[in-house]
């Protein structure tokens, strides 16, 4: 009988899948809003806002990754927030995933602490990228800007 019992959910959930009753994808339109982070001197840290708005009409209806992509000389550093947040590549990416449910018209926002590398020359100016991934996105002309890290003195 205790076979029954857990053969009987996944069954269940199979036919829900086959059927279309799995959630469905909402209209929204996420993307993300250029912000540049304050400059820091070379051994120094600073934070990329990635920040990221749900365009509308409607609200997500599935989660969204937020990916921080670092140039040379700059390393992620956490705690991040959220704080579930990943670094891979030695520190140059850092992937912040969002659940359902950012509104229309409402923002989230992922803190990625960055470190200065010593020996990077003060007055340095260099490209980073911030990039959103969510299966409800209509419009992917939209998802992904340049930030400027800067080396000050």
């Amino acid at each position: 009988m205790t076979g029954r019992l857990t053969i009987m959910p996944a069954a269940g959930v199979a036919v829900m899948c086959a059927t279309g009753l799995a959630a469905a994808l909402s209209d929204s339109d996420l993307k993300v809003v250029r912000l540049h982070p304050a400059a820091a001197p070379p051994g120094g840290s600073t934070v990329v806002h990635a920040f990221v708005a749900d365009g509308g009409p409607e609200r997500t209806a599935s989660p969204f990754t937020v990916i921080v992509r670092l140039p040379s000389g700059f390393t992620a550093e956490g705690p991040y927030f959220p704080e579930d947040c990943r670094s891979e590549a030695r520190g140059r990416l850092v992937r912040c995933t969002f659940g359902a449910g950012l509104a229309a018209l409402r923002t989230a926002t992922a803190l990625v602490p960055v470190r200065v590398g010593a020996d990077v020359p003060p007055g340095t100016r260099a490209e980073g990228h911030v990039q959103v991934v969510g299966a409800d996105d209509r419009d992917p002309r939209d998802d992904r800007t340049p930030f400027t890290l800067s080396a000050g003195c």
